[in-house]
């Protein structure tokens, strides 16, 4: 399984359920149907089973975990408000949080690259830097969050 693939699948299911305001297996399903019909990249999805697991298994994570996420980030959004940020941008930041916070099968530094690459590639010009900004200074007290949880 690619993980790139499965954290894009994660942020846009995140991003369809906050839109659209549907349920995580529901926009998990679409999203994954609609990567294994894409055939513009020339992904080929041959473990669509651990993709869907693991997809749902963070998407329904991050959305748990979603309040005291959102608390950590504000904490680190110096001048920002959650609420004020682009919901792309939101997403990626709350999934990297999840990853560096709540699971345990990624570095943070893994977590935190990915999340910039995401942005770079989802989000605006200044998304890239944006998210490593806020990520960085998460990243110097990272034990710290996690022994508060």
């Amino acid at each position: 399984m690619k993980r790139r693939l499965a954290r894009e699948i994660i942020v846009q299911s995140l991003y369809q359920m906050e839109m659209n305001d549907v349920d995580s297996a529901e926009a998990v399903e679409m999203l994954i149907e609609e990567a294994s019909e894409e055939n513009e990249t020339e992904r080929v999805i041959t473990d669509e089973i651990e993709l869907k697991a693991y997809v749902v298994e963070h998407v329904n994570g991050v959305w748990e975990h979603k309040v005291a996420i959102d608390d950590m980030l504000e904490h680190y959004l110096k001048g920002w408000q959650m609420s004020r940020l682009s919901r792309v941008d939101r997403q990626i930041l709350r999934l990297a949080t999840f990853e560096m916070v709540f699971g345990n099968d990624v570095p943070a530094k893994v977590a935190v690259n990915e999340a910039i690459d995401l942005a770079k590639h989802f989000g605006t010009d200044d998304s890239g830097k944006f998210v490593n900004g806020v990520l960085g200074k998460m990243i110097q007290e990272i034990d710290t969050l996690k022994a508060d949880i």
